[in-house]
């Protein structure tokens, strides 16, 4: 339509592969015939996809983790170093355990946020809950991998840089972690009243 159109893309540090720039909108009429939704509901609509967002960005961020760690565990078998395999050594074993713990737990609450959302109940919480720790545990897991390569891990030659890189804007999007957990307490104490 006239009046609306892209700017620059931006130049981001991850998810590269996904483009972000800045739609505009100067002067767009657009007519009756195009409206989504009823008049006047467009905030409770707007709402209403970034809590169902919230549970995708959750399983995003899942998968990115699940990448991290599987990375992180086969060079842990495959890097030998003071004449022991590093998934020998306890250090390395406490951080893989740990990391596949909250893997599993985080997957967890994103199939309870999607179920709910699937089954037609109230989800919004569920959903920042999900997405908070999903986020933070991919950053959390993404950095271990890294220290897991040692040096390695912050060189391109493997993906567990780019994960990591990738890894943050998970706690931005859909709303940042602060959101979340603003969303989160909301709710609980207006289960007080």
């Amino acid at each position: 339509m006239a009046g609306f159109y892209g700017s620059k893309k931006e130049n981001k540090l991850g998810m590269r592969c996904s483009d972000t720039a800045c739609l505009t909108l100067d002067n767009v009429r657009v007519p009756a015939s195009h409206l989504i939704g009823k008049e006047g509901e467009g905030f409770i609509q707007a709402l209403q996809i970034l809590d169902g967002g919230r549970i995708s960005i959750a399983a995003l961020s899942v998968g990115l983790a699940q990448g991290a760690f599987e990375a992180a565990l086969k060079y842990s078998v495959e890097r030998v170093q003071f004449g022991k395999r590093l998934a020998d050594m306890q250090a390395i074993q406490f951080k893989l355990a740990r990391m596949s713990m909250e893997i599993d737990a985080a997957r967890m609450l994103t199939y309870k946020a999607a179920w709910m959302r699937d089954n037609g109940m109230q989800f919004g919480v569920a959903a920042s809950i999900a997405k908070l720790y999903s986020s933070e545990v991919a950053v959390r897991t993404s950095e271990e991998a890294i220290q897991i390569h040692g040096g390695y891990g912050y060189v391109k030659d493997y993906p567990v840089e780019k994960y990591w890189r990738d890894s943050k804007l998970l706690t931005i999007g859909e709303g940042t972690s602060e959101v979340q957990k603003i969303v989160i307490t909301r709710n609980l104490l207006a289960e007080l009243t």
